[in-house]
């Protein structure tokens, strides 16, 4: 029997951005902030996917807080501007993205190859300064009320380096490396944030639940702390805006995902994410006369989606262990 997960509270509103189209390098909704002192170019990027808001309103914060880098150049960018317009808070689903996921455009066979769509387009638009990072925080959320993480990418392909500047971080509590996306590249992983002998780093966090109000607080201070150990903020400035007590963090190696064979897929109880399923064999999910289940012992959950918005083929959950932070 398919059990039901209660229906999600809309906490947060959609800040307003139109302030920020104006763009000092030629690109709507792309700022430079350069100190005039060495240092790297770090990016903040929000609205990869048009609702997820706490990027919005974080990278709105900052604009508000007049916020200059001490060193080095910061660029913050609105990513799916298109997808963001059509937020509508009785539909919070209902924009995602406009015609296909923007987190899965990122190779260079896609980016240079013959398709088209608005995420395309608005990717083909970023690409070249999007490289041009030392380093990369995408701001993200997800559908289902799970504790945040921090998606770390590919061991392999850049993961333990994105391992370590999240500890440095110190938030959030779950640290994830995973095997890749099936669908398509995602943006922390193309060019040299994939690659482990470079110093480019990338990391994209999950802040929570879309509109819990929790989770703006940890998209804000997250992000006041990944400016300050990249070096680019004032240390006393970004600690007298956050309050979140340090945590002890973990990393859970995801070693396989699935796919939706159908849209049929229906979850047999609710799964929020990171819980840990002690018995290898749980029944977890109906999909088109196939049982989901739970591929080994201690398998934890990662990411379960909870969107009515899903297409044959996109993940609806991850399974991992726990491993150690190095």
């Amino acid at each position: 029997m398919t059990t039901t997960p209660p229906a999600l509270k809309v906490e947060l509103s959609a800040p307003d951005i139109s302030a920020y189209r104006h763009s000092n390098v030629g690109i709507d909704y792309v700022t430079r902030l350069d100190s005039g002192k060495p240092g790297p170019h770090v990016i903040v990027q929000a609205l990869t996917h048009g609702n997820e808001l706490s990027g919005a309103i974080t990278l709105d914060y900052l604009f508000q807080q007049n916020f200059q880098p001490t060193s080095g150049v910061v660029s913050f960018i609105f990513a799916n501007v298109a997808a963001y317009a059509m937020w509508d808070p009785q539909n919070p689903d209902g924009n995602r993205y406009v015609e296909e996921d923007f987190n899965r455009v990122w190779s260079d066979d896609v980016l240079n190859g013959p398709r088209d769509s608005v995420e395309l387009r608005r990717a083909r638009e970023l690409v070249a300064y999007i490289d041009t990072a030392d380093y990369l925080l995408d701001l993200h959320s997800m559908s289902a009320p799970s504790a945040p993480l921090m998606v770390c990418g590919v061991r392999p392909q850049g993961g333990q380096k994105s391992v370590n500047l999240s500890t440095k971080i110190g938030l959030p509590e779950w640290l994830m490396m995973d095997t890749g996306h099936a669908n398509g590249l995602r943006m922390i992983e193309r060019a040299a944030f994939g690659d482990p002998h470079k110093h480019n780093t990338a990391i994209l966090l999950e802040a929570g639940q879309h509109w819990e109000k929790a989770c703006e607080q940890i998209a804000r201070e997250t992000t006041l702390k990944f400016l300050k150990v990249t070096g680019v903020a004032d240390a006393q400035w970004v600690d007298a805006r956050c309050s979140l007590p340090p945590v002890e963090q973990k990393v859970v190696q995801v070693t396989e995902g699935y796919a939706a064979k159908s849209l049929d897929f229906e979850w047999l109880d609710v799964y929020n994410g990171l819980e840990v399923i002690e018995q290898a064999g749980k029944a977890l999910a109906e999909d088109a006369g196939n049982t989901l289940r739970t591929p080994y012992d201690n398998a934890v959950l990662v990411m379960p989606t909870r969107s009515k918005r899903f297409a044959v083929g996109n993940t609806m959950v991850r399974f991992g262990r726990i491993e150690s932070l190095t």
